[in-house]
């Protein structure tokens, strides 16, 4: 009986070594961001695997649908959201480590059009203007854009006349593409989302008081089975070299 037993731990040791040896060898996490932050947030993830090995995966979608995912039980380890409103829903449910949870980035909110667009549109007011016929917006319901753009155009008083010209995009970027493309006429896109485009002039910034401040949170998920692999991630990219990068794509660090 004793040679059973100790034949059995030595296979369970054996079995326990094999897998934290594969674990520390293919160290990865997922990460569910808003789609505004692909382009930075791959720079960063390449540059981390170089530095540790450890391979970051993303879900890039609005930030709403990424919510959703999280309620659904989705698998993830970090969330970053483009609005605090889809984090604060997530706290709510607990469905967040709260003690882990920072306001890392601020971005602006502008009014973009083609490149070759022959309108002469100036100004988000332009937008009721007669020869404005297709308005790219995000939905609203669940791309933080679009709460963000209804905000704006609400204050403005224009919201009623925009919703008539309005073509709803599933994330910013989906928005971004229909304007590079001139299947609208404009859009309201992030000021970072229209830096990456050669293919997209910038008409104007959202004035001031005209919407919420765009903070995007990060936070790991409460079900996240790889907290501590999560926290060195949120570290690397919370550090001033991180910063450099974020900067270079348009964003303002939260310090």
């Amino acid at each position: 009986m004793k040679k059973i037993i100790l034949v059995t731990l030595f296979i369970s040791y054996l079995f326990i070594s094999c897998g934290s040896s594969k674990t520390a060898e293919n160290k990865e996490i997922l990460v569910l961001a808003a789609a505004s932050l692909t382009d930075v947030l791959t720079e960063l993830a390449n540059n981390y695997k170089t530095e540790t090995g450890t391979t970051v995966t993303f879900s890039f979608a609005s930030s709403g649908a990424l919510q959703t995912q999280i309620e659904a039980g989705s698998p993830a380890d970090i969330f970053f959201s483009a609005a605090q409103k889809q984090m604060d829903a997530l706290q709510d449910k607990d469905l967040i480590d709260v003690d882990t949870r920072k306001d890392l980035l601020e971005n602006k909110v502008v009014l973009i059009s083609p490149t070759n667009s022959a309108l002469n549109i100036k100004s988000f007011t332009d937008i009721t203007n007669s020869n404005v016929t297709k308005l790219g917006l995000g939905e609203p319901k669940s791309v933080p854009v679009g709460q963000y753009s209804e905000e704006i155009l609400s204050n403005l008083s224009i919201l009623d006349i925009a919703k008539e010209k309005a073509v709803y995009g599933s994330d910013v970027r989906n928005v971004l593409s229909w304007v590079e493309t001139g299947e609208v006429d404009c859009g309201i896109v992030y000021a970072t989302d229209a830096q990456i485009s050669k293919n997209v002039n910038i008409i104007a910034e959202a004035p001031e008081g005209t919407h919420k401040k765009v903070i995007y949170p990060i936070a790991i998920v409460k079900s996240s089975v790889n907290k501590e692999e999560a926290q060195k991630f949120i570290d690397y990219i919370s550090t001033d070299k991180a910063a450099e990068a974020f900067k270079n794509y348009g964003f303002t660090v939260i310090k």
